[in-house]
C-alpha cells in the first residue's frame, strides 16, 4: 500500500485517483503527525509525501522514519511545487529520500516509479519467506538422521541457488528504475526535433510543416506505447499476446523514426525482404530500434554509414545453420561499417549498464543490447554478433516463425 502525505485535500485525492486506476491500494494522511502515527500500525512499500506542511514537515517526518529501525528502509518520495531549489533537493536526498521530484508532476514517470517499488516490495516478500525456508529446512534437516546428510545438502544448495536468483532479479530491478527514466527520454527528443524543425524552417501552410506535425503525433503515440511495453515486459509474470508481424512493416516504422539522423549523417540503408511471424511487434520494434540507432551511433566520422538488413529462412535454431526455403526459423542480420569491437568483450555487451565506449562521446546507458536479448530468448530466438575493430559490427538474430510463448 502507498501512503500519501499532503496537507491540501485536494491533492490528495487527485493523486489517489489516479494511482487506484493504477490498482495501486493507497492510504492518505493530511499532516506528518498523522502519517507518522498510520506508518507505526501499518506497512507501506512507498511514501509519497508533501515537503512543506504545518506542523512537522516532510524533512521532519523523514528525519523520525529513518531513526527507526522498523521504518528506516521505507522509500519515500518528495513532492514540492514551492522548495524546488538545489538546496531543498540535496536536503530531501541527506534525510533518507529516494527520489525528489518538483511539480508539476510528469504523472506516466510517477506511476513508473510507483510501480518499480511495487515490485522491489514483493521481491522482497518473496526473498524473506525464501529466507526463512531456507532457514526452517537447515534446521529440520540438522535435527535428521545421518543418512539424510546427502539430501541436505543438495536441498540447501537449491534454496540457495533460488535465493541468490531473487537477489540478483532484485538488483536489476533496482538498476532498471534508475535508468528506464532516461532511456525513455529518446521518443522526447524526437518530438522536440521535429518541433524545432517546424518553427524554424517551415510555415503553418505548409504541407512538408503538416507532414512533420504528423510525424511528432505518432513518435508521441510510440513514446506510450513503449512506455507500456516495457513496464509490462520488465514483470517477469506479465504475458502478452503474440500475433502475426510483417517485420517489413516493423522495420520502416523504425527507420521512420530515424529518418533525421539517418538524412543528417547521409547514411546508406540498405534493406532485403524480411519475413512473416509470430510475435510482439511492439518488443521486435524495440530490438530494432536499438540495433539500428547503435549502427548509427557507433559509425565513423570519416565514412558514410552503410547499414544492411537481410534475412533468410534455415532449418534449425542455430547461428550457422543450413538455409532452407521450408526452413521454420529466420536467420536477421544486421551489419554495419561503423567503428566495431574486440569479440573477446561479445559477452559483454549483452549485459545490462556495460558499455565498450566512452560515455562521453557515445552517449547511452547500456541497456539496449540488454533488452534486445531479453526480447530475443522471451521469442524463442538467439542473438550474437560478430566484429572487428574499425570493421564495423553484424549482429545476428535467430527467431521461430512460429511463436513458442515458454
Amino acid at each position: 500500500m502507498v501512503l500519501i502525505v499532503d496537507d491540501i485535500r485536494a491533492n490528495i485525492i487527485a493523486l489517489k485517483k489516479t494511482l487506484e486506476l493504477h490498482e495501486i491500494n493507497v492510504d492518505t494522511a493530511e499532516s506528518g503527525e498523522e502519517a507518522l502515527k498510520k506508518i507505526l500500525k501499518t506497512n507501506y512499500f512507498l511514501i509519497i509525501m508533501d515537503v512543506q506542511m504545518p506542523g512537522l514537515d516532510g524533512f521532519e517526518v523523514v528525519k523520525i522514519l529513518s531513526g527507526n529501525k522498523r521504518t528506516k528502509d521505507i522509500p519515500v518520495i518528495f513532492l514540492s511545487a514551492i522548495n524546488i531549489e538545489k538546496k531543498y533537493i540535496f536536503k530531501g536526498y541527506e534525510t533518507g529520500a529516494v527520489d525528489y521530484v518538483t511539480k508539476p508532476v510528469d504523472i506516466d514517470l510517477l506511476i513508473l516509479k510507483v510501480k518499480t517499488f511495487l515490485k522491489l516490495y514483493e521481491q522482497k516478500n518473496e526473498l524473506k519467506v525464501m529466507k526463512d525456508l531456507l532457514s526452517k529446512e537447515i534446521k529440520i534437516r540438522k535435527e535428521a538422521q545421518d543418512n539424510l546428510e546427502i539430501k541436505i545438502i543438495e536441498r540447501t544448495k537449491e534454496l540457495v541457488l533460488k535465493n541468490e536468483e531473487l537477489e540478483l532479479k532484485n538488483h536489476e530491478l533496482q538498476q532498471f528504475a534508475w535508468v528506464v527514466s532516461h532511456d525513455l527520454n529518446e521518443p522526447v527528443r524526437k518530438i522536440q526535433i521535429f518541433i524545432k524543425i517546424i518553427k524554424e524552417l517551415y510555415l503553418i501552410d505548409d504541407k512538408k510543416a503538416i507532414d512533420y506535425v504528423d510525424r511528432t503525433i505518432k513518435s508521441a503515440e510510440r513514446m506510450q506505447t513503449l512506455i507500456t511495453d516495457l513496464l509490462a515486459y520488465s514483470r517477469l509474470s506479465s504475458k502478452v499476446q503474440p500475433e502475426k508481424t510483417d517485420l517489413n512493416e516493423v522495420l520502416q516504422e523504425v527507420l521512420s523514426d530515424f529518418d533525421y539522423l539517418i538524412e543528417r549523417k547521409k547514411a546508406i540503408i540498405k534493406t532485403g525482404a524480411l519475413p512473416i511471424i509470430d510475435s510482439i511487434p511492439s518488443q521486435l520494434r524495440q530490438v530494432f530500434q536499438n540495433l539500428i540507432g547503435n549502427a548509427l551511433k557507433f559509425s565513423r566520422n570519416e565514412e558514410v554509414p552503410i547499414i544492411k538488413i537481410t534475412s533468410e529462412l534455415i532449418k534449425t535454431k542455430e547461428f550457422d545453420a543450413e538455409i532452407s526455403p521450408d526452413g521454420e526459423y529466420c536467420r536477421i542480420i544486421v551489419s554495419d561499417n561503423g567503428i566495431g569491437f574486440d569479440e573477446i568483450y561479445l559477452d559483454r555487451i549483452f549485459i545490462i549498464f556495460q558499455s565498450l565506449n566512452d560515455r562521453q562521446t557515445y552517449e547511452g546507458t547500456g541497456i539496449g543490447l540488454a533488452i534486445a536479448k531479453k526480447i530475443m530468448e522471451k521469442h524463442n530466438g538467439l542473438i550474437t554478433a560478430k566484429s572487428q575493430v574499425g570493421k564495423g559490427a553484424s549482429f545476428i538474430m535467430v527467431l521461430p516463425l512460429k511463436y513458442d510463448n515458454k
